[in-house]
């Protein structure tokens, strides 16, 4: 486990700030799939008490990131191939229904930032850190989500956005598909800022499904 700090937030409950810590740890990579999660060196890690730590890993529980497992306690749950086709499959439809109704309703402020976005993505791969690299695609495309005006679905990608986190990580650390992302970006801002769905949804199902494989590919699962 690498060195992680409290993300204070005076709005929220000590419980809520514990899980939003650990959560994003996980999703980061900060913790590890198969690591042991022990309340009281968490606790003390943190500098809080037992009570916030086992509340907020019930909390991870339930959105299935740790596991309890016989003789072993509380650890974080592996990546798998059955857990990232699901995810992706979801979001492959979510996304197809983003960029349709992105395609209707972005503004030209947002093309703008996708646009300056795709500036800032090609920046960061020439200075090679995956994790910055990562968190500004995550941005691009929370810049479509904004765009289709639908509370709903943002929502509900926003969810599939944080379980896909750990798979992203996979994704960009493979420096041959990082030219593959930027055409893709290129490719769909021009789709979107022309109003053609169709082209916009084959680009973002091509876009999935190539991440799939990479990812598959990086972490040893057969396809």
């Amino acid at each position: 486990m690498k060195d992680i700090s409290l993300k204070m937030n005076d709005y929220l409950p000590l419980r809520d700030v514990v899980f939003n810590t650990l959560r994003e740890a996980i999703l980061t990579g900060d913790i590890e799939p198969g690591e042991r999660l022990m309340e009281i060196k968490l606790a003390d890690k943190l500098g809080v008490s037992r009570t916030p730590i086992r509340e907020a890993i019930r909390m991870l529980q339930l959105e299935g990131l740790v596991n309890m497992t016989p003789r072993k306690g509380t650890v974080v749950a592996e990546i798998s191939k059955e857990d990232l086709k699901n995810v992706l499959e979801v979001r492959k439809v979510l996304e197809e229904l983003a960029v349709e109704k992105a395609c209707e309703n972005i503004t030209e402020k947002e093309i703008c930032e996708l646009k300056d976005n795709l500036k800032e993505f090609k920046s960061a791969i020439k200075k090679k850190n995956p994790s910055d690299i990562a968190k500004i695609d995550v941005i691009f495309h929370d810049i479509i989500y904004k765009a289709t005006g639908n509370e709903r679905l943002i929502q509900i990608l926003f969810n599939i956005r944080e379980q896909m986190y750990r798979y992203r990580l996979e994704y960009i650390k493979d420096q041959d598909t990082r030219q593959t992302v930027v055409k893709d970006h290129e490719n769909l801002i021009e789709a979107i800022l022309n109003k053609n769905i169709n082209d916009a949804k084959k680009i973002i199902v091509g876009h999935i499904e190539h991440q799939e494989k990479t990812i598959m590919k990086n972490m040893g699962f057969v396809l």
